[in-house]
């Protein structure tokens, strides 16, 4: 049985910002958040030099979230994934009751994980010859965070981590709906997290030709002038770290506890691309995104605008705006690539894209796609002069994942 999913809350935290107003402040006002690489110290042969690095946050008014509760848990996914789960609860208006509790979901998760805590544990081992930290296998859990929101939160509903690669977060939503229409759950706790800053990770975008690196021959550019989406320069997504989380229940939930909501998910899709480990295929990326418009019960004219994917990549690029005019032909909607904001926080992206999105649908406002330069082979409106008034009441939400993992969404605002 269909059932109406509503959005109750949401949160992020991203290289813009560790509270929404600012990140979203500095978004509409096209600022970038990607700056400088500190995460670990570099030689001169490093070859990434620039990232989206999530800044500091004030912990003392989360006492789940004190040195002592985190001791063990070395990696920031946890932290981070805790905290917007916390916020976003608090934002919804839910408190989780003993009986919330058997009716509430998690599909909470991470692409990477806790990739760090593995990397000091080998490091410690070869250099000190000690064995690893005891919850170093914990840390680098991939459905531990899912566990430790649950354990913070009391939900003992179906808990599942939800693992599509850069589509982790729109997938954590698709589930989440799911589970409400299978009556498996009232309430999902619904996000991901990910801190892929950590050397390997990052050398190897670089290597498998996905991240940013400078023209041969030129100076370094600024860091904020880096990320690029649809531009006619792209030169590949800047690695970003971050994490969202959205708040999804049913109507009828939300009606019976009297919580307020603005938005729905009213359309999905997936698809697989059977094709190639990273190279996106047309016809599978097509596919999603049609059958996320025609299961909303929608039209594409309907659609107000597209909040990509938008890695920055040639080919990636290049393929999302082919399968774009598949679908709405030489009548795109206007197109928002907040990478070129945040850079691209792996499977938290699509989470705090959406966030972003239905910020935008409840006040109005387009955010602007910065660095764009007009590439004559995708003919777009990328809302590059700034910021845009429009009412929106159905947006598209792209997220395109590695091992050919698609996710599409139809957000729609509720008047």
């Amino acid at each position: 049985m269909v059932k109406d999913a509503v959005i109750l809350g949401y949160d992020a935290v991203s290289p813009l910002g560790t509270d929404l107003e600012t990140q979203w402040d500095r978004a509409a006002g096209g600022e970038s958040g990607i700056g400088p690489l500190t995460r670990f110290p570099m030689t001169d042969a490093f070859p990434v030099r620039i990232a989206g690095e999530v800044g500091e946050w004030d912990r003392s008014p989360y006492p789940f979230l004190s040195p002592r509760k985190l001791a063990q848990w070395t990696s920031p996914i946890f932290e981070h994934a805790m905290l917007v789960a916390h916020r976003a609860l608090l934002k919804s208006g839910v408190t989780i009751t003993p009986e919330v509790a058997t009716r509430t979901a998690i599909t909470f998760s991470s692409a990477v994980g806790g990739v760090d805590a593995v990397l000091a544990a080998d490091r410690r081992m070869i250099k000190e010859g000690r064995m690893p930290h005891p919850f170093t296998n914990s840390n680098a859990c991939v459905n531990m965070v899912g566990g430790k929101i649950s354990i913070l939160t009391g939900a003992t509903g179906p808990i599942t981590a939800t693992i599509t690669a850069c589509a982790t977060g729109v997938t954590s939503m698709i589930v989440g709906k799911m589970l409400l229409d299978q009556n498996r759950a009232d309430l999902v706790i619904c996000g991901a997290v990910d801190f892929p800053l950590v050397e390997p990770i990052v050398a190897g975008f670089y290597t498998m030709n996905g991240a940013y690196r400078p023209k041969e021959g030129q100076p370094p550019e600024p860091p904020e002038r880096a990320s690029r989406p649809f531009s006619i320069d792209r030169r590949g997504f800047v690695v970003s770290e971050g994490a969202g989380c959205v708040i999804l229940a049913t109507r009828d939930f939300a009606d019976a506890h009297g919580l307020p909501y603005g938005i729905e998910l009213a359309g999905w899709s997936m698809t697989s691309d059977a094709q190639h480990f990273v190279a996106p295929n047309f016809e599978t990326v097509r596919r999603a995104i049609s059958e996320a418009i025609l299961n909303a019960g929608i039209q594409p004219d309907d659609i107000s605008c597209v909040n990509a994917h938008a890695t920055a990549t040639r080919m990636g690029d290049q393929v999302e705006f082919d399968a774009l005019t598949a679908v709405f032909g030489e009548r795109i909607p206007p197109v928002c690539a907040n990478k070129s904001l945040t850079g691209h926080c792996m499977g938290a992206s699509s989470a705090i894209e959406s966030i972003l999105a239905m910020d935008g649908m409840q006040k109005g406002i387009l955010l602007p796609t910065i660095n764009y330069t007009p590439d004559h082979e995708m003919a777009l409106d990328c809302v590059a002069e700034g910021a845009r008034l429009l009412n929106q009441e159905f947006v598209l939400k792209n997220a395109f994942g590695f091992g050919g993992c698609n996710a599409c969404v139809v957000f729609r605002k509720i008047c």
